[in-house]
């Protein structure tokens, strides 16, 4: 069943063609990502999915009855609504039967009182009525996962992480039959990106999402859908796959390229001689010239170079950090942290939201005052910081002006000097959008720009919190591979994995309590490496579990032997009695199996009757033992 249909979608915003003839579909739970390159119109395709922009040309059908629900970049919202008003805002009658529950809950949490119990039992009972159960489970899973802040906080007292997980909430608890999702891991922790990852898959639900994360993709989604161009390609399999079947579309695409331009010159000289159509033949000619034409001029994307900043010479003494501690409003977030930085050492952090990452490169840059410790920063040290904030704003100026605060050339590893504008072109500003004022670039754009600023400043060491966020994945490689090549020291923030495995040697990993290990390894082998620690301690566990219940057993059984019932003892008689007779009975047997008998039958007898006779005596013997423990003390 086709739940979404796109057919011959266009869009343009003045002199900026976004994509034009736009067309695929979407089955009934299918899932799929929507990947290309920021300012390509992915968010504009989705506002025009859901109505919200109005598209140039072209029709977009929903199947009749469905459900259709969106989570933005930039949630809408007012500030003055509570997160429990906002998050349960939905128009389902069991949506609204457990926003009651829950708030009734809440409130009985706080002040407990005879009236809230009236109301708590009123709750419950619609939510028999409604067979709400199901969505309650839905409701206590979402809203723990994502540690949503105290439910009667206005929306506007919220952090935009808090009011995106908020926005997450929403539409996870609603329940869409078809989802459009625009970047849902932003703000979100490893933990908490591995759990959505999860319950997308475990929804029956149609999918289209926008993200970077490409091992969140791979877990989600089984269809990569990309514009490039103004144009959609379909790819049915995992992020390794789209990338395999793009390479061998572009090189298709670049060979048609070339021989469309080897037949548009000799056209163009058949053209100059001939110049007006005379006859049919020449006429259809002449017309097929346009076509060519069009395609000889068609724009292919240039194989990027590779790019090395030239950074400034580090000092034998880099950063060194001496038994570190940080204390916000009572609760410890770094606790005794040592470290020597090395130089060109590539290091990722990863925790869990609100941990203490954020706050560790601020002590670093010096922008925050350790409760104590000692920081030493090298003389040759020039920080390159990139924060979650972004660039501030400035409405009124040329991206390419606000390159050139920077530098008006960028020194290259090998010597060289590139322009500003150059730089920029690496990094996906074509000419046109270099000239484009700040205010009319995309939520990735800005983003990208801001990463500009901060490299071309060639700093020594960078510190980069969550940089890959509203990045697209072809800026990512770019960034991945800048970074590769880049020579100096790299601290990151990131939630990305596959950013991570790619770039980090090692980890600071942020366990709780100020803690923070220094792991040699990707996050994979170390979240394995938790895993099973936390087997090994449940194994354990169980283990002691058991032998506690034995010996508590133990204990009982010598309580026991002091009073021994009658028919204990009597059975414990008939026991001492039988036993003997049925271990005759064993040898007897035996001595007929062992050959002193030569009669088949009694042979034969014999033969099935010692199988009965030793799993007698066996449980006997066990029963035996169990009541001399009471009987005998």
């Amino acid at each position: 069943m086709n739940y979404l249909s796109i057919e011959n979608l266009s869009k343009t915003f003045g002199e900026k063609h976004l994509f034009s003839g736009l067309g695929f579909g979407l089955e009934k739970g299918e899932k799929a990502a929507l990947v290309a390159k920021n300012g390509a119109g992915k968010t504009t395709l989705l506002n025009i999915i859901t109505g919200k922009v109005l598209p140039d040309s072209g029709e977009v059908t929903l199947h009749k009855g469905i459900r259709m629900d969106y989570l933005p970049q930039n949630p809408v919202f007012d500030p003055e609504e509570s997160i429990l008003d906002f998050v349960f805002s939905g128009d389902s009658l069991a949506v609204q039967a457990s926003r009651e529950y829950e708030e009734v809950l809440w409130a009985m949490e706080k002040a407990p009182s005879p009236a809230l119990q009236n109301r708590l039992d009123a709750a419950m009972a619609r939510m028999d009525q409604l067979q709400a159960w199901d969505i309650e489970e839905k409701v206590k899973e979402v809203l723990f996962r994502l540690q949503l802040p105290k439910t009667d906080q206005k929306m506007g007292e919220l952090s935009g992480g808090q009011q995106k997980k908020a926005a997450l909430a929403k539409v996870l608890i609603e329940g869409a039959d078809l989802l459009l999702m625009d970047e849902p891991t932003n703000h979100l922790d490893m933990e908490m990106t591995e759990w959505l990852e999860d319950f997308l898959s475990r929804q029956q639900l149609s999918l289209l999402l926008v993200t970077h994360d490409r091992t969140f993709l791979d877990h989600v989604c089984s269809k990569i859908l990309e514009i490039d161009n103004g144009k959609v390609y379909t790819y049915k399999g995992d992020y390794a796959y789209f990338l395999e079947k793009k390479a061998e579309r572009e090189s298709l695409e670049r060979a048609e390229v070339e021989k469309a331009r080897n037949i548009y010159r000799r056209e163009l000289e058949w053209m100059r001689r001939m110049p007006s159509a005379r006859g049919t033949k020449a006429k259809a000619r002449k017309d097929a010239f346009a076509e060519v034409k069009e395609k000889a001029m068609k724009r292919l994307d240039e194989t990027v170079p590779e790019l090395g900043v030239q950074s400034r010479r580090l000092g034998g003494k880099i950063l060194e950090v001496y038994n570190l501690c940080m204390e916000y409003e009572g609760r410890k977030l770094i606790d005794d942290f040592s470290y020597t930085f090395k130089k060109g050492e590539k290091i990722g952090i990863v925790g869990r939201n609100g941990i203490g990452k954020s706050t560790l490169l601020n002590l670093l840059t010096g922008n925050l005052k350790p409760s104590s410790g000692r920081i030493i920063v090298g003389d040759t040290v020039q920080f390159g910081y990139y924060a979650q904030s972004g660039l501030p704003d400035r409405e009124d100026r040329r991206v390419i002006d606000i390159v050139k605060e920077v530098a008006e050339v960028v020194k290259m590893q090998d010597g060289r000097e590139i322009s500003a504008s150059q730089f920029l072109n690496y990094f996906q500003f074509e000419p046109t959008t270099q000239y484009n004022y700040f205010s009319n670039l995309s939520g990735g754009e800005r983003r990208r720009l801001y990463l500009i600023r901060t490299l071309m400043s060639n700093p020594n060491f960078l510190i980069l919190d969550e940089p890959t966020n509203d990045l697209d994945v072809y800026t990512l490689m770019l960034l991945e591979d800048f970074l590769e090549n880049y020579q100096g020291c790299v601290l990151m923030v990131s939630h990305d994995r596959s950013f991570l495995d790619h770039i980090a040697d090692h980890l600071f990993v942020f366990e709780g309590d100020g803690k923070i290990k220094d792991w040699y390894g990707t996050y994979g082998e170390y979240k394995e490496k938790k895993a099973a620690e936390i087997r090994q301690g449940q194994l354990q566990g169980r283990k002691e579990k058991e032998s506690k219940r034995l010996e508590d057993k133990k204990e009982a059984r010598q309580t026991e032997k002091i009073r021994a019932t009658f028919k204990q003892k009597r059975e414990y008689e008939e026991l001492n009695a039988r036993i003997p007779v049925l271990e005759e009975e064993k040898k007897a047997l035996e001595a007929v199996l062992s050959g002193q008998e030569t009669d088949p039958e009694k042979i034969s007898q014999a033969s099935a009757r010692i199988g009965e006779v030793l799993a007698e005596l066996s449980r006997l013997e066990d029963r035996w033992l169990e009541l001399s423990e009471i009987v005998e003390g």
